[in-house]
């Protein structure tokens, strides 16, 4: 293996069990893991965003679980400065780090770089999200797939803070934002190996909907049910509030906000597999099979 520090970036859609396998690989390289899960950061959302147990956080030194607040803003430029911070500290102690998450804007981040984006006008802004109050999501959604394509098939067209992102750097610049996207990877002072959990769809959207009616039980209507105040932030726009806050408005019925979270959910699920697919760094390891700690580390060490 070289002598390089090593970061070891473990991906896939949601509820592919990557969580297992990270902390699996940690435990046996004695090191720490690094959450890029946009929505785990945020302490006050825990059942909704399928954060890891705390049995499971006891196993293996966790970052950006439960370190912000719905009320902070942090961007992806955030995630980038202090996660590459972290690593730098992770590194004195450890030859290798392990990255896991399903956010592949910040998983990019941190091992290529990414431009940062213009600010736009608060007047913009306004007006973006007066759009979709009055016009809702799917107006939204369409001007984005006129503007910028390539980022409509990327993003989680479902979170409409995420929208109106990309649409305020098309309408004060005129550049999609999918053209920030580095083109030029930064040099990094550690080299990043990539595998990704592979789950055929339908056993994957199985396991989607069986972890919808677990958040339930677990309490999910109430946590969102608490959240209620704060719906205006920008982190609850996201599946599996949303959908909820829709129910508790009586827009919709119980059951048919909890059959939407598990539509979404899996909608979410196809459109991270479409951004990792078009990685050519990533190993795909099949999931479920015998070993897979074992296939992972194996892979680690040829490279």
């Amino acid at each position: 293996m070289s002598t390089l520090k090593t970061l070891l970036v473990i991906v896939g859609p949601t509820a592919s069990g990557k969580t297992a396998l990270a902390i699996e690989v940690a435990k046996k390289l004695q090191t720490e893991i690094i959450s890029a899960d946009s929505r785990q950061f945020y302490r006050e959302m825990s059942i909704g965003t399928a954060k890891p147990t705390p049995e499971e956080l006891d196993q293996a030194k966790h970052y950006f679980v439960d370190s912000h607040s719905i009320a902070e803003n942090f961007s992806v430029g955030d995630f980038e400065k202090q996660g590459l911070e972290l690593l730098e500290t992770i590194f004195k102690r450890h030859d290798t780090a392990v990255m896991v998450g399903g956010s592949g804007l910040y998983i990019r981040a941190i091992c290529e770089g990414f431009d940062e984006l213009p600010s736009a006008s608060a007047e913009l802004r306004t007006k973006l999200n007066k759009d979709f109050e009055d016009r809702g999501i799917a107006y939204l959604q369409e001007r984005l797939k006129q503007a910028d394509p390539v980022y409509f098939e990327r993003v989680d067209i479902n979170n409409p803070q995420r929208i109106i992102r990309a649409l305020e750097v098309f309408e004060s610049t005129g550049v999609p934002f999918s053209a920030y996207h580095k083109s030029v990877v930064d040099e990094r002072p550690f080299k990043s190996i990539k595998i990704g959990i592979d789950f055929p769809r339908e056993l994957l959207y199985q396991r989607i909907n069986q972890r919808v009616d677990d958040m339930v039980k677990q309490g999910l209507i109430e946590e969102a049910k608490a959240l209620l105040p704060y719906r205006h932030l920008n982190a609850l726009n996201t599946v599996g509030y949303s959908e909820l806050f829709n129910y508790f408005d009586g827009k919709t019925d119980l059951e048919s906000a909890i059959s939407l979270i598990k539509q979404n959910t899996r909608r979410f699920a196809k459109r991270q597999l479409t951004w990792f697919r078009k990685d050519q760094d990533i190993k795909w390891l099949q999931a479920g099979s015998a070993g897979l700690s074992e296939n992972a580390l194996e892979y680690l060490s040829e490279l």
